[in-house]
């Protein structure tokens, strides 16, 4: 009785056939067919003034290559790719551009499996995933197949991080760490940098790793960049404010300005203090980077320090200490103020880094979970906007001086002084 239950219940979640997903499969299948033969026609039309000794055409059709299937988006398509025959022997074949020679499966369908596999879907549970999503049947997704896929990965990983940066110019750059169990006994920590072109295009710089962003982990990541022909220092970093990010800022380009993240600050100064004085702290705290003018800006951090710093002097301690470095942005264009007083661009993407590698805690090797940060922030690259403001960057560039966010000209400069 238990058995024949079991055998109803895969019954009832088998998916039943779409005719709508038939009819697509069935028009998709007669247009790609009748694609690959204006293909070959062209091809035979390109050579059509080679002939043989005997003045016949030299290359003709042959028949077909045996039916394979190709797996897509709707489900398996079986297709003939034709052939063709070259009477002089001088080695001309003909090859599809639709569907190259061992294509197994749609590049919609290769995108879509790291898509999933970096989200958490493990390689055993592809198949039932695929079917579902899709209502495709993905024989021949089998483990292996994933794990091959996966080392082409960290072939790509490992390309990337000696791609030539030689013709490379960046303004701003962000850094930040994230922390991810790997293994049983190790910590590792996933040290990230994103960088904005001169045009204003965000642009994944690296994903190293490093012992809880020390020094000597963020200096050879940024040896590392120079290493590779960055060797034009940004005008500006911004960082979580780590003792280790700021030393090797300074060490390795020294005439790099520094602007400290708020959303970090204001995260440090959150946990010193009780839940009930937050929020009237955190009001005070907006009024600072909010402030319209640098000098508003240190009124407004002074007004806060001498309000709260006697009942709560670690919290007004942890503020004050980076009064400089938290204000830097002043001296940048007020249209990129949204952009460099924080961390987010790296921040936005770490969510979905975390999401996988706490999937698979203490499971993966280093090279595994650095394949993957990479694979997960070159996927969110692809969705980065570019900077507001992005016109101003030639000044920065340049050295044009500004002034709570005003570019400066000649009268300008001469009011001031």
């Amino acid at each position: 009785m238990k058995e024949n239950n079991v055998t109803t219940l895969n019954k009832q979640v088998e998916i039943e056939p779409d005719p709508l997903q038939t009819v697509l499969r069935d028009g998709a299948r007669k247009m790609l067919a009748a694609a690959i033969e204006a293909e070959v026609e062209v091809f035979i039309e390109q050579h059509h003034s080679l002939q043989t000794e005997t003045n016949k055409a030299a290359i003709v059709r042959n028949g077909y290559l045996p039916e394979r299937t190709i797996q897509t988006g709707l489900g398996d398509i079986t297709i003939k790719v034709p052939k063709v025959r070259d009477r002089t022997h001088s080695g001309l074949k003909f090859n599809s551009q639709l569907v190259p020679p061992y294509l197994k499966r749609a590049k919609a369908i290769e995108e879509l499996l790291p898509w999933l596999y970096l989200r958490g879907i493990s390689t055993g549970d592809f198949p039932e995933a695929l079917q579902h999503l899709l209502g495709v049947d993905a024989k021949g997704l089998s483990a292996n197949t994933i794990s091959r896929l996966k080392s082409s990965w960290e072939d790509d990983y490992k390309a990337w991080t000696q791609r030539d940066l030689s013709k490379k110019r960046y303004v701003y750059i962000w850094a930040d760490g994230v922390h991810c169990n790997v293994r049983l006994d190790d910590r590792l920590c996933l040290l990230v940098v994103i960088g904005s072109d001169e045009h204003g295009n965000k642009e994944l710089l690296a994903v190293s790793d490093g012992y809880r962003e020390s020094s000597a982990s963020w200096e050879d990541v940024l040896m590392d960049l120079t290493q590779r022909g960055l060797t034009t220092a940004p005008k500006l970093a911004i960082g979580d404010g780590a003792m280790g990010f700021g030393n090797a800022v300074g060490k390795v380009w020294p005439t790099t300005d520094q602007q400290r993240c708020w959303v970090h600050k204001m995260a440090n100064v959150m946990e010193k203090l009780p839940k009930t004085m937050q929020p009237k702290v955190k009001e005070a705290l907006h009024n600072i980077w909010q402030a319209e003018m640098r000098e508003e800006a240190y009124k407004a951090f002074d007004n806060c320090i001498e309000r709260f710093e006697a009942k709560y002097p670690k919290a007004m301690a942890c503020l004050e200490k980076d009064k400089t470095e938290m204000l830097v942005f002043y001296d940048y264009p007020a249209e990129n103020w949204q952009h460099i007083r924080t961390t987010n661009p790296i921040e936005s993407v770490f969510a979905t880094v975390r999401l996988r590698t706490n999937k698979i805690k203490n499971c993966g090797s280093r090279i595994t979970t650095l394949t993957m940060a990479f694979k997960l922030m070159e996927t969110a690259q692809k969705t980065w906007q570019r900077l507001r403001g992005y016109k101003h960057l030639a000044d920065v560039i340049t050295g044009v001086e500004f002034i709570d966010g005003i570019k400066q000209t000649g009268d300008q400069k001469q009011e001031a002084a």
